[in-house]
């Protein structure tokens, strides 16, 4: 029988924490025993929704508002989880932000923040939380959250779709660096998600249609993919580092050259 993750007496700290997967992550670990510091930027009424949940679950939790694209920010961040908790264990590297439209048109602002966020944050954290792990000298698990934009050029998204080649290509040669620390550096590749930033992109009659095209024939949930980092965080595979785990419904595989009638095999 497969047993979930027993991270009793790890602390965890989790960036964009209050919405969608980072909050599902954030009450993940808290059942599997980790105590819990959850990174918001601009939902605060949402933080303190998961930091109840956490809580709730019997674990230990705070919460800390912080702009990820701020490395200085980032690093006041990890050493006040090191001085609350006394450790740091775990980085789930959640945050994202992303404006959508034609490069050629884009608002540049929009387009910058894009990168600052999704890519410069996710190294801010790496780079932080994996200096305080090498200085206390234990094991430690860095789980960044990709997308397939990182390999699928999706039109209209050039900002988010370099954000996230650069952030796998980041963690890989910091998996590579780290190894000799027993630090792992592992990616996740969530597909399309129900979560509540889909709503910027898409209406819900516009999101259902979408997701029936999908080979699945549905969204992933922030559940699913929560339990997926929650793989990558188990010390059972501590062999594991420089991967990147796949969870998107089939959204990747070639959909559009299926036209609904699978081939006759003798």
């Amino acid at each position: 029988m497969l047993v979930g993750a027993d991270l009793k007496g790890s602390v965890a700290l989790v960036t964009g924490g209050s919405l969608g997967i980072g909050r599902a992550t954030c009450v993940a670990l808290a059942r599997a025993g980790a105590h819990v510091a959850i990174n918001y930027r601009s939902h605060p009424d949402e933080a303190d929704q998961v930091l109840q949940a956490v809580r709730d679950s019997g674990s230990r939790a705070i919460k800390i508002q912080a702009d990820v694209a701020d490395q200085q920010a980032v690093e006041d961040m990890v050493a006040q989880v090191v001085k609350h908790f006394g450790k740091l264990d775990i980085a789930i590297g959640n945050a994202a932000y992303s404006d959508r439209e034609p490069f050629v048109e884009a608002d540049m602002t929009g387009f910058r923040r894009t990168i600052e966020v999704t890519m410069w944050g996710a190294f801010y954290l790496t780079r932080a939380a994996a200096q305080v792990m090498i200085r206390e000298g234990h094991r430690g698990s860095i789980v960044l959250v990709s997308s397939p934009h990182a390999t699928i050029p999706v039109g209209g998204a050039m900002a988010f779709n370099m954000a996230k080649a650069a952030l796998e290509a980041m963690a890989r040669t910091a998996a590579l660096e780290l190894a000799s620390h027993q630090v792992r550096v592992n990616v996740i590749q969530p597909g399309w998600v129900d979560t509540p930033g889909e709503r910027k992109y898409a209406t819900e009659e516009a999101l259902s249609r979408a997701a029936r095209r999908i080979p699945l024939g549905r969204l992933g949930t922030p559940d699913e993919i929560a339990q997926s980092i929650m793989f990558l965080c188990d010390p059972r595979n501590e062999y594991m580092t420089g991967a990147t785990l796949l969870v998107d419904g089939g959204i990747s595989l070639p959909w559009w050259a299926d036209d609904g009638e699978a081939p006759k095999l003798d």
